[in-house]
């Protein structure tokens, strides 16, 4: 009996490295992102991306981004939190700041999948810029600057998507250059 489950272990193992080998894949930081994974499965193995894994476990966000979405993500990387002011990001993932934490994590996702094809046509349709409602009911605005998508929060910054597409089983993600803040 354990040589057969040993057998169809090893079979199911094969084809789902078979299937994940197939895939297209994007890379972000230094890691394939698989469409068949979830969000959080494939943030996790990216290295530009560990503060915001950190950020997403301290404020009890990993059950929602691995639910069936689906989700539009624009991903702050580490450089984008490092711009933050100095002792910031430590300040937020404390838990007696969850809920300014959570906030500022859900500024940064819109309901449903929206690729850049969809943003850029809401963009046309808006006559420059569409506005896009994020999950925790602020606004971000989204315009071209010649072929780049721009975000402007509710605050005046700009965050500019430097990895457009990234597809998720449960979403997209865009990775940006800076965190978005609500007001």
């Amino acid at each position: 009996m354990k040589k057969f489950f040993f057998v169809i272990t090893s079979a199911l193992l094969v084809n789902v490295a078979t299937a994940q080998m197939s895939e297209k894949t994007v890379e972000v930081g230094g890691a394939p992102m698989y469409p068949s994974k979830n969000i959080v499965a494939n943030a996790v193995n990216s290295a530009d991306h560990t503060t915001l894994v950190a950020a997403v476990k301290a404020a009890g966000l990993v059950e929602t981004l691995q639910s069936a979405g689906p989700f539009t993500v624009f991903a702050p990387t580490n450089t984008a939190f490092g711009k933050l002011p100095a002792g910031t990001v430590e300040s937020l993932v404390k838990p007696e700041n969850k809920a300014t934490l959570t906030k500022i994590l859900t500024y940064h996702v819109v309901a449903g999948k929206l690729d850049a094809n969809a943003i850029a046509a809401l963009i046309k349709e808006g006559n420059g810029s569409a506005t896009l409602k994020t999950v925790s009911g602020g606004i971000l605005k989204a315009t071209m600057k010649g072929k780049k998508l721009i975000l402007t929060d509710e605050k005046g910054g700009v965050s500019t998507v430097t990895i457009a597409n990234v597809y998720q089983s449960n979403g997209v993600i865009h990775v940006i250059d800076t965190v978005v803040l609500p007001s």
